[in-house]
């Protein structure tokens, strides 16, 4: 008969994705888990059966929580789509200047440039991030244009793309040194192609 489990897997969860996006996947060790989580290497290996297994629950966790932080935004933000998304562009900003002061970025970015084009299973999942991502960017764009906002004859797809693209390269613009201003325009040149 197994033992019940003493502690909240949950919890460990969220304190391995904590650890993995401070360190990133190759530099987290087993001992920066078990100090993150509280857990003994028996615990975390019985209850994950691997650090690939705990990191890949650690991504969906991230994954589903900025996707629901992005989809209410989309959603239910105020304003026209095209402000609805202008406030995403500005919010990427932010988060890259005051929103990770321990200069973490963002873990799927980061996750994608350390791994992803030599694990398949994490890039399976960075593949499915993105294409829910894309549905989300195109359906305020194909609203924009039936409102009028946007060019209806361009391709809401190839824009939805584009959005997406320009994320990515503020995110890594900003951790290279690119600066607010420049990044904002960056944003507002993204949005006159709609």
């Amino acid at each position: 008969m197994a033992r019940p489990r003493k502690f909240d897997e949950e919890r460990a969860v969220d304190a391995a994705m904590e650890a993995f996006w401070a360190a990133g996947y190759e530099a987290t060790s087993t001992q920066d888990l078990c100090d993150a989580t509280g857990l003994g290497r028996s615990s975390i290996y019985n209850t994950f059966k691997s650090k690939h297994d705990l990191f890949e629950r650690a991504l969906a966790r991230y994954i589903e929580r900025k996707n629901a932080e992005v989809a209410d935004l989309l959603e239910n933000g105020p304003g026209t789509a095209r402000q609805r998304l202008r406030a995403l562009l500005q919010r990427i900003i932010d988060e890259e200047f005051t929103g990770y002061p321990d200069g973490r970025g963002c873990l799927v970015v980061n996750t994608a440039v350390e791994i992803a084009s030599h694990d398949p299973s994490v890039a399976a999942t960075l593949e499915r991030d993105y294409g829910v991502r894309l549905e989300m960017v195109r359906a305020v764009i194909e609203s924009g244009q039936r409102d009028g906002e946007f060019d209806p004859a361009k391709d809401s797809r190839t824009l939805a793309h584009l959005l997406i693209a320009a994320i990515g390269g503020l995110r890594v613009s900003a951790r290279s040194g690119v600066g607010r201003a420049a990044l904002e325009c960056v944003a507002d040149a993204t949005l006159t192609a709609f």
